[in-house]
């Protein structure tokens, strides 16, 4: 079960990544839309983030360093979540750009209860392999105090 929520989480970061870093533009005005961060780190978190997420999509698709990717995607998720919540909680009508897109949208076009949701489902995926990081196929397997893998569920 972990290798399967292990490659999950990776596919996760590494679609929303490519999908960030292929559209740069749309990321900055995603990010920007969310009336967060001073206009000068906007660019640079919109630029960062798609590295991130593809990082932590690699590390974690090879096993590498799984707890320690695991914790820092349970704390991006967390960015992630209390960013939507606050965009909901302050009447902001805007699209995340979890997975593309993003920005300013019509009133009553939000979909903030399912990005949370489907973020939360996510938190779940990296705090269970940041508990229990051994999993099937991993780098980590290889260099770990033993010589064989276990599966942890």
């Amino acid at each position: 079960m972990g290798t399967l929520l292990r490659l999950g989480l990776a596919a996760v970061w590494l679609v929303s990544g490519w999908i960030k870093v292929s559209d740069p533009n749309q990321t900055f005005i995603a990010v920007q839309a969310y009336d967060l961060l001073p206009s000068a780190m906007v660019s640079v978190v919109a630029a960062a983030m798609p590295f991130l997420e593809l990082a932590l999509g690699v590390l974690l698709l090879a096993g590498l360093g799984t707890r320690l990717s695991a914790v820092l995607s349970t704390l991006v998720l967390l960015a992630f979540i209390g960013a939507v919540a606050q965009s909901w909680a302050r009447g902001l009508s805007i699209d995340c750009g979890c997975f593309g897109g993003g920005g300013p949208v019509a009133e009553g076009q939000t979909k903030y209860p399912q990005e949370i949701a489907r973020d939360i489902g996510f938190l779940a995926l990296a705090v269970w392999l940041a508990i229990r990081p051994r999993t099937w196929f991993s780098v980590d397997g290889r260099f770990g105090a033993r010589s064989s893998v276990e599966e942890t569920s």
